[in-house]
């Protein structure tokens, strides 16, 4: 592509050679990993392996400026079996915080908590969601000390809403962790193409954990619009709850996320303004803003803008 950076041409000739090379180092880290446990068929099937690199700046009226280095791996060793497979990944999808901190966006989809690691395998049932639940269960351990043995089970399903345009998705997901306890999640998302550039999201999720032992509901309502080929956004609703036996909301919030790949599908940054209603503040307007810059090191460059 002609036009697929936004940096000059001196920086575009750093980034490169660190990108392949660095790239180059993951894939071929993963793959060779893959292969002493696996077939010699690692060095040619899909590697879904990665590193990203972010820097985050995020501010709340009241609580000042935070900013934070993350970074985020996953080692994917797809023919170590056909069915099961060795999966090491930078944090469990279950340290990924709140739903209040899930739903908001300030935590992109693989920023969680960048103090544990796990390493698990999985065995993954091969069954088109549309047509059956589609089952994966996992067991390995969290590598911090002390080392934290899990289990986890996740069940996926996919709808056509009859003969119209609309799809209903439903995920969940149970898990045992043995220094947290128990933990669950469902999330039910029905949606639909607008036009070719805009998709509507209606996203209901209930989340429990034993450690907190708080029942936390969240609703959102998004517009994703692709503006062009390198930049989207992003506008959502938000209402956050918790308690079963007495049930409140706990946070209303617009927001909007602008999302830029600034370069080759590389490097991207977002930009995520929020309006929060807090109930700790009487509802009071509170002003957040989240700028985040990401670089992703894979040898087959993605373009993936949310």
């Amino acid at each position: 592509m002609a036009n697929d950076s936004d940096l000059p041409q001196w920086a575009s000739d750093s980034i490169e050679p660190t990108r392949e090379r660095v790239g180059g180092w993951v894939d071929n880290t993963s793959r060779n990993i893959d292969n002493f446990f696996g077939t010699h068929e690692s060095m040619s099937v899909e590697n879904e392996s990665y590193l990203r690199l972010g820097q985050e700046f995020d501010f709340m009226e009241g609580d000042g400026v935070n900013a934070e280095t993350t970074l985020r791996y996953r080692i994917d060793l797809p023919t170590s079996e056909e069915r099961l497979r060795l999966i090491i990944e930078s944090d469990p999808e279950e340290s990924q915080g709140t739903l209040e901190e899930q739903g908001s966006g300030r935590l992109a989809n693989d920023q969680r908590d960048r103090r544990s690691s796990v390493l698990g395998l999985n065995w993954l049932e091969k069954r088109d969601k549309r047509e059956h639940w589609s089952n994966d269960v996992s067991a390995g351990v969290r590598l911090r000390l002390p080392l934290d043995p899990y289990v986890r089970f996740t069940s996926e399903r996919l709808w056509d809403l009859g003969e119209s345009p609309w799809q209903l998705e439903s995920n969940n997901r149970l898990s045992w962790f043995n220094n947290e306890g128990y933990s669950a999640r469902t999330r039910w998302d029905i949606g639909k193409l607008l036009n070719n550039a805009q998709h509507l999201r209606f996203i209901t999720t209930v989340q429990w954990r034993e450690k907190e032992d708080t029942l936390e509901f969240s609703e959102v309502a998004e517009l994703n619009h692709r503006l062009n080929e390198r930049s989207a956004l992003r506008y959502s609703a938000i209402a956050i709850g918790e308690s079963a036996s007495n049930p409140h909301m706990t946070n209303y919030y617009l927001q909007t996320r602008y999302r830029r790949d600034v370069h080759k599908g590389v490097l991207f940054a977002d930009i995520i303004p929020e309006l929060h209603f807090p109930r700790e503040a009487s509802y009071d307007p509170r002003w957040a803003m989240t700028l985040r810059l990401e670089m992703y090191f894979q040898r087959r460059i993605q373009r993936n803008y949310f």
